[in-house]
């Protein structure tokens, strides 16, 4: 049975992980001449902006044919910056590569995408990367593997190389498998039986084959290729159309592209695909044609099947992230920004005509968060790092020829409650009508908002009760401490209340923003908003001899950290703190080091802050000004509307709910 599958290859920074793809492609015929990242030719880094850099920023994929069988494979961005465009391709991959150099080891980085794939439950193959590098040690990196990461990684190198399996290998499989085990111990061997059942646990992930090698050397490349083909499986596929979106892109013509991965069945052109649209209903839209990519070029097909990606046009509500077809939801991204930028503009580029670009880029990149403040007439973002931000300028340039500039970086903070509230809205202006009751309770760090409902709908009907849903998420509700984004919450719709005659859909929309922000004031009035702040998860290696004082900055900052692995030149320190200190960090960290230190960050979630007073104070929300967040409540007497403010509100609602 042929196979169709994407592999997907994933590493950290300057680990090799694009000259390792070049060297697959070439070596399966697929390219013709082999390109490198330093000559700015790399096949699959295709974009001008990523040949000037000479690094990966977009996810691209080229397909090539070996032993019968057919690939995509699928380079993604090493960067953490550009992190949320790796999660996304992560999600379309069957199974993953884990470049890692041989003189580095295991670095920040290569942890969080380690944890990713362990997320999206993707296989994974690991290449040891730069034996020719002075200072390489392969088992050092195999054995930080099996420490750090599962004790299932084991080295194939030797056993697909041509050589006779190695006694290592065999012992770890007969770990896995008591048949097998029974079958060794009695003399019995047949490598066909023992990589079938490689291939298995390989798929489980109880098992992750370590291949040797130079990328660069071309060392291990036919090896790996062999491992490939031996240990991985077709996919499981029962006919029923399902995909993952897993990027959006905008074609030279400006034609929006929405790259997909058939998990099952065939998408043939100009079928209708279903989808969920952001309100939780359903609709269905057409794919007109259909592209493979191989690298910057493509072809038109008439149809794709499982295990292939493709690029379709025609789609233009799905969102990265979304499964469409016999699955249909959305997917949020687990790696989200922690740091924000005000757009500066030349007095003579209109802020309409940047907003319109900028849109276009978060289409692609929804983790940018574009944001409009009407008052103060400011575009805002939502960036992992400064290297996207120099990126971003060049983009707008490139694409748009637009010139901006960003302002400082500053931490987003974020905002959730310590105890549940009951909050209230209504609205009621002549000849319109709608009261919400809703339940807000505190839920797990990072689970974001979610919806339910206990209104009978007997009390509200079910149209409605969607529209309130639909309210609830389709805006980034701020809080009422310092504006920061609201997350990690429950939000229950309790009662619900309209009228025969004059209620109209947008009323619902003013009576539910208006009772989650009278929700959010009563528990900022009861002490129970929390503020919270972003983390760094590090590794931090110094000469041995400043661990010393890298512990006491640690310290300072209030980070926590495991006990140093030290030798006799150098110490590692692994741990994390809150970004706010960790970020400005760097330059006082290369100085004391003299250059000879590395620091690695990653963003580790959020946590509550231990200033919030001082941090409330810096930024200065003044809730009360916030006119696009109001939270008292309009009711109706004599004909007039008036306002209500919201410590009031509870006494003058029609319906009478549950108290908090």
């Amino acid at each position: 049975m042929q196979k169709y599958l994407t592999v997907g290859v994933l590493a950290h920074v300057d680990a090799g992980k694009t000259t390792f793809s070049e060297q697959v492609l070439y070596h399966t015929g697929a390219i013709r001449k082999l390109g490198r990242v330093d000559h700015k030719d790399a096949f699959l880094d295709s974009e001008q902006l990523e040949k000037q850099r000479g690094i990966t920023i977009f996810s691209n994929s080229a397909s090539f044919e070996w032993e019968g069988d057919h690939y995509d494979l699928l380079d993604t961005p090493g960067h953490a910056d550009f992190g949320a465009e790796m999660e996304r391709a992560i999600q379309a991959m069957d199974y993953a590569v884990l470049v890692v150099s041989c003189v580095e080891g295991i670095q920040a980085h290569t942890e969080q995408v380690w944890k990713l794939l362990q997320k999206y439950n993707v296989p994974v193959f690991f290449f040891l990367n730069k034996i020719d590098r002075a200072g390489a040690d392969p088992e050092r990196v195999l054995s930080q593997l099996q420490k750090r990461m599962s004790k299932g990684a084991c080295d194939c190198t030797g056993s697909f190389a041509g050589e006779d399996w190695e006694e290592s290998l065999i012992e770890r499989v007969a770990e896995e498998d008591e048949a097998l085990l029974e079958r060794y111990l009695d003399g019995g061997f047949d490598r066909a039986i023992w990589q079938s059942a490689m291939a298995k646990l390989v798929r489980e992930r109880k098992l992750f084959p370590c291949f040797c090698g130079s990328a660069l050397q071309d060392t291990g490349i036919d090896t790996f290729l062999r491992g490939l083909s031996a240990l991985t499986l077709p996919v499981e596929d029962d006919g029923t159309f399902s995909a993952t979106v897993y990027q959006i892109r905008h074609d030279a013509r400006g034609e929006r592209l929405a790259f997909l991965k058939v998990h099952s069945g065939v998408l043939k052109a100009r079928d209708e695909i279903k989808l969920m649209l952001p309100d939780g209903s359903f609709t269905t839209e057409k794919a007109n044609e259909l592209r493979l990519c191989q690298g910057g070029k493509y072809t038109t097909v008439p149809q794709v099947q499982a295990g292939q990606l493709c690029a379709a046009t025609g789609l233009v509500l799905v969102r990265p992230g979304d499964e469409v077809g016999a699955r249909c939801f959305h997917r949020e991204s687990q790696l989200t920004p922690m740091l924000g930028a005000t757009v500066l503009l030349e007095p003579s580029v209109p802020v309409r005509t940047a907003l319109e670009k900028l849109r276009l880029l978060e289409d692609e990149d929804p983790s940018l968060g574009v944001s409009f403040d009407e008052e103060l007439q400011e575009i805002q973002i939502r960036v992992m790092g400064q290297i996207q931000l120099e990126v971003l300028t060049e983009l707008c340039q490139e694409r748009f020829g637009l010139k901006v500039r960003f302002g400082d970086c500053r931490i987003l903070y974020r905002e959730t409650i310590s105890a549940p509230v009951i909050g209230y809205g209504h609205y009621e202006p002549l000849r319109h009508y709608a009261e919400v009751q809703l339940r807000l309770s505190p839920a797990p760090r990072g689970s974001g908002i979610h919806f339910a409902s206990e209104c009978p709908t007997d009390l509200l009907s079910q149209n409605w009760q969607n529209l309130i849903r639909t309210h609830v998420f389709e805006k980034q509700h701020r809080g009422v401490l310092t504006g920061s984004a609201l997350c990690d919450v429950d939000i229950t719709l309790l009662i619900g209340r309209s009228h025969l005659k004059h209620t109209e859909g947008g009323d619902f929309r003013e009576a539910t923003y208006r009772a989650i922000r009278q929700g959010l004031e009563q528990a900022l009035a009861d002490g129970k908003v929390v503020l919270l702040e972003p983390y760094y998860a590090f590794e931090i290696t110094v000469p041995a001899d400043q661990v010393g004082r890298l512990m006491a900055d640690l310290q300072r900052l209030e980070c926590s950290f495991q006990a140093p692995e030290t030798d006799t030149e150098q110490a590692i320190v692994r741990g994390r703190g809150p970004a706010a200190g960790l970020s400005g960090y760097g330059r006082e960290f290369l100085s004391f080091t003299r250059g000879k230190g590395v620091l690695a960050l990653q963003f580790d979630g959020y946590e509550p802050c231990s200033h919030t007073q001082e941090v409330a104070e810096e930024i200065g929300y003044d809730r009360t000004r916030d006119l696009a967040n109001p939270s008292c409540s309009i009711f109706c007497a004599h004909g007039a509307g008036f306002p209500v403010p919201w410590n009031e509100v509870p006494q003058y609602a029609h319906c009478k709910g549950p108290q908090s």
